[in-house]
């Protein structure tokens, strides 16, 4: 073959693959995050697709797509999936759970240890504590939404609002790394990767509560065949290695 016939023979090479490449947006609620970029690079590699991530709470990210914003995929609580799907903004079938999540409690890194062994005496150490860090529950994160209520459950809710440091969106460790929090209430999943706190542990069985997590392609995805090949991605063994490492469990 001639020179000229195998630069033409490159040209269309490249032109195809372009052809075929989607560039997908990703909106995540933050307890996914971490896990969402973890997987990208190797997605990316595999498949040629470009992946644009833009995060936030579960609940904002509602409200964001609620007002329009485009996206292809939006990985969000299992109810917020199907909320979005009864809205017409992510086409129905498409939502796949990903996995699950718990609520921890974390103290600075160094710090000791508060006892949380037991309902009675994670109360003990909620009214005893200088401060208290969690989610605005306004922000619509989910783990601040159930701490909110389990406060009023355990009758100390005016106490610990008393004392609280509510978090708009982002990541509570940061405060209880800066010491505005003396401990803080959070998703295991956003506590594990801080290394200036410590996870002390998951909150006692008796009051647990998990937060399922999933995938929807979006109704206006401009490559819905792409954005699904991303949520496979997302479910796949080598990811749900991922999210163990970042104490999740992959949905059943």
């Amino acid at each position: 073959m001639s020179k000229g016939l195998i630069a033409i023979a490159a040209c269309i090479a490249l032109l195809s693959h372009g052809a075929l490449a989607a560039e997908i947006k990703v909106l995540t609620a933050g307890a996914m995050q971490d896990v969402v970029v973890a997987a990208v690079p190797a997605f990316e590699r595999q498949s040629g697709h470009k992946i644009v991530i833009a995060y936030d709470t579960a609940g904002a990210l509602a409200n964001r797509i609620a007002r329009g914003e485009a996206f292809d995929l939006a990985v969000l609580t299992e109810a917020g999936v199907d909320d979005l799907i009864a809205k017409n903004f992510t086409a129905a079938g498409s939502r796949m759970n990903l996995a699950k999540v718990g609520v921890g409690v974390m103290v600075k890194a160094g710090a000791p240890r508060p006892d949380i062994s037991t309902v009675g005496a994670f109360k003990r150490t909620l009214l005893t504590a200088r401060t208290v860090g969690y989610i605005d529950p306004a922000s619509g994160g989910s783990s601040g939404i159930y701490f909110n209520g389990l406060i009023d459950k355990m009758g100390i809710g005016a106490e610990i609002r008393a004392k609280a440091k509510l978090k708009f969106g982002g990541a509570v460790a940061d405060m209880v790394e800066s010491g505005e929090a003396a401990i803080g209430i959070h998703q295991i999943s956003e506590i594990i990767p801080h290394k200036g706190v410590t996870l002390i542990g998951p909150l006692p069985a008796d009051i647990q509560s998990y937060t399922v997590y999933a995938a929807g392609i979006g109704r206006g995805a401009r490559d819905a065949v792409a954005a699904k090949s991303f949520i496979t991605a997302l479910s796949s063994v080598k990811t749900g290695q991922l999210y163990r490492a970042r104490g999740m469990e992959p949905a059943q």
